[in-house]
């Protein structure tokens, strides 16, 4: 395993050497944590296309850890989701049964939330107690905890903007807030489980050109995923369910219908799913040069493969999206499209990882050999 001593200037010898024993317990536990969050994700997606979030109506950290576990209880939480606007203009006179399909959705999204929150706290308590979390690491992790727990919060807040009156889903922004944030902490923990498993760079280091090329990949994924927040929460995949044109014309005549102008990127239909798809192929292009770069790019390993899987992934997930909008959104395939919009991201970051530049060597330290 590569090792910088740059990594733990400054820290005593035991606690070096604790570190360099755990990197493996340490990245494991790491990178099973960001799959609970791709999985939350993806979940998050289901009661979002289910009309689920606004089946609960409280916000409980503590008491909602529990179910229903009475017919009285089950009334109860019944008569208060009869008093959100989804129930009148939507779900009325559904019944008992029906609220209890898309209350079980939503109770386990967000009991899947708070076991991240567990599995998270509690190795994180025991590494930092027995030594093995280099202290480099550990402002970063007590921050990633502190955000998790604020995703909770904005979670609720996402959801809050479901019972304003006439409301029959969860605002847009406010959905793509909870997605940012949610995909920022993936990132996050991705990136911070890749650096304790490889502190330094793989030799060959990747040129300037690499390098570009691995923030042009995250930062047109990012983009890609931003629209498709936006196209989600108004749901645009409904409308415009043809391919590659949309209305018979390569750009709607309505992309620009609204104003001011700025409207027509979060609020019109035609102009999201039309930015959507833009962004979407300019990524796909991405890929393409990626999968071609794979095949002469052989060594090191990490940028062959990092490269190698944002291609192939990116090019499944367009096909993916372009069938999800033809069939006009199926629950497998929006789902499916979802899970590889984040393994994509993945992809990204994995291969922005490989090619990070090198470290200043530190005045007190001499560089790893």
């Amino acid at each position: 395993m590569p090792f910088d001593v740059r990594d733990f200037a400054g820290a005593p010898p035991e606690d070096r050497a604790a570190g360099r024993r755990s990197r493996g317990a340490v990245s494991l536990w790491l990178f099973a944590v960001a799959f609970m969050v791709l999985v939350m994700i993806v979940l998050g997606g289901v009661t979002r296309l289910t009309g689920s979030g606004l089946s609960i109506m409280e916000w409980a950290p503590v008491a909602g850890a529990l179910p229903p576990m009475s017919e009285a209880e089950w009334q109860r939480l019944y008569r208060l989701y009869q008093q959100v606007p989804q129930y009148a203009l939507v779900n009325k006179g559904f019944g008992l049964a029906g609220f209890k399909q898309i209350f079980w959705l939503e109770w386990s999204h967000r009991a899947w939330g708070r076991l991240i929150g567990l599995a998270f706290l509690f190795p994180l308590v025991w590494f930092w107690w027995t030594g093995r979390i280099e202290r480099r690491l550990r402002p970063r992790l007590a921050l990633l905890f502190l955000l998790g727990g604020l995703q909770g919060a904005v979670g609720w807040f996402m959801v809050a903007s479901g019972f304003f009156p006439a409301a029959t889903a969860v605002s847009p922004y406010r959905l793509v807030i909870h997605l940012v944030l949610a995909l920022g902490l993936y990132a996050a923990l991705l990136w911070t489980a890749l650096d304790v498993l490889q502190p330094a760079p793989p030799r060959p280091f990747a040129g300037p050109a690499v390098q570009r090329f691995a923030r042009l990949c995250c930062g047109l994924v990012a983009l890609t995923m931003l629209a498709g927040g936006f196209a989600a929460g108004i749901r645009a995949g409904l409308d415009y369910n043809t391919f590659p044109l949309m209305d018979g014309r390569l750009v709607p005549s309505s992309y620009a219908q609204l104003e001011p102008f700025f409207r027509n990127l979060t609020e019109n239909v035609a102009t999201v799913q039309f930015d959507h798809r833009a962004l979407a192929t300019v990524t796909l292009a991405a890929a393409g040069l990626a999968f071609a770069w794979s095949l002469s790019v052989r060594r090191p390993l990490q940028i062959h493969l990092g490269l190698l899987a944002f291609g192939i992934i990116a090019a499944a997930q367009y096909a993916l999206g372009v069938a999800t909008l033809i069939l006009v959104v199926p629950m497998v395939l929006a789902a499916l499209h979802q899970t590889l919009g984040v393994l994509l991201l993945g992809a990204a970051i994995v291969l922005l990882h490989a090619v990070r530049p090198v470290r200043a060597p530190s005045r007190f330290q001499p560089a790893a050999s």
